[in-house]
């Protein structure tokens, strides 16, 4: 009896883990994507700035 407690116990935390481990890889590919949206808006507006600070020359 002792032994199956034990072995539910061990299920029930290999579970945990492997549904932290998914929400943990999703989470950072959905941080990462934000990370390179903000990038690509942030070049962008650079990128208009200096051309109208050239332009304006």
């Amino acid at each position: 009896m002792l032994m199956d407690e034990h072995a539910q116990i061990s299920a029930e935390m290999i579970l945990i883990m492997g549904v932290l481990l998914v929400i943990v890889i999703v989470a950072g590919g959905f941080i990462t994507s934000m990370a390179q949206q903000i990038s690509n808006s942030v070049g962008n507006v650079l990128n208009t700035a200096r051309d109208g600070t050239i332009n304006r020359m």
